[in-house]
């Protein structure tokens, strides 16, 4: 199934040049969708994907994982994810989730992000988001050593677990990009990968509108929202996407939650 090119990347060398988070994965958005043009609008690689209807219908035998408070074999669920932090943006974004008592999936950097806001991810646990990885230094897995792919999936798993008490389960590639070395280690190291269906492109615009618009217009049920709370007009517009989709009759659940029964397998990737 393609992958989406919305999330970002760039050299290390890159990075130590670059100040400030927006403008920093701004460029690095911009540049990774330009390199993807030739190729389909859906993404830049193929990659086999396993869909929550699909982890749903194969429970972990002896061992279901809780449905939580849905039941999303039922319900007309939907998973609101964020890539990129924590930053500055998201206490304001800890406390639109809170007042409107929706879960999400934070997928956390370790660089400058985890290591800068501790004290946000220790909220977000306690809050009951699910707290999961998007690698250390936004490196590509694709394009490094498995050596170094450890790395980039050890670390930050590590310090996620130092401050919840819970190792991460879910990590995201940064890009979406993954193959059969990420498969392999993220398996070694308990992790599955999680890409999306639905994305705002919101390092594009900080029009939050439009962001709502485009996350309204793509979502569907069992999807999975990519968004980044580094972005200034974020934030702002996940108000109105939570109200727009529970009138539509959507439930808004984690990523665990949207697999259950099923649990989310060491070395798959999950896709709607």
């Amino acid at each position: 199934m393609p992958l989406s090119t919305d999330t970002i990347s760039t050299p290390a060398h890159a990075t130590r040049k670059m100040r400030g988070t927006g403008r920093r994965f701004r460029g690095w958005a911009l540049a990774s969708a330009a390199a993807c043009l030739t190729l389909a609008l859906t993404g830049c690689a193929q990659v086999d994907t396993t869909a929550p209807s699909t982890a749903r219908a194969e429970p972990a035998h002896g061992a279901p994982a809780k449905f939580g408070t849905v039941d999303c074999r039922e319900a007309r669920c939907i998973a609101l994810t964020f890539d990129a932090g924590p930053s500055e943006n998201s206490a304001r974004l800890l406390d639109v989730l809170k007042e409107k008592k929706v879960p999400a999936t934070f997928f956390l950097l370790g660089k400058r992000h985890i290591e800068k806001y501790p004290e946000l991810v220790k909220r977000m646990a306690a809050e009951g988001h699910e707290v999961a990885s998007h690698t250390w230094d936004h490196r590509i897995l694709t394009r490094i050593s498995d050596a170094q792919i450890r790395e980039e999936l050890k670390r930050p798993n590590d310090a996620i677990e130092r401050l919840t008490g819970r190792k991460p389960t879910l990590m995201r590639p940064p890009q979406g990009r993954t193959d059969a070395d990420v498969h392999r280690i993220s398996k070694e190291l308990g992790l599955a990968e999680v890409l999306w269906s639905v994305t705002a492109k919101d390092y594009t615009t900080d029009d939050s509108a439009l962001i709502t618009k485009r996350v309204l217009d793509q979502s569907s049920r069992d999807g999975i929202i990519l968004l980044h709370d580094i972005y200034p007009g974020t934030v702002p517009a996940v108000p109105g996407i939570i109200d727009a989709l529970k009138a539509r009759g959507y439930v808004f659940v984690t990523v665990p939650q949207l697999l259950a029964p099923g649990r989310a397998e060491p070395g798959k990737v999950y896709r709607p």
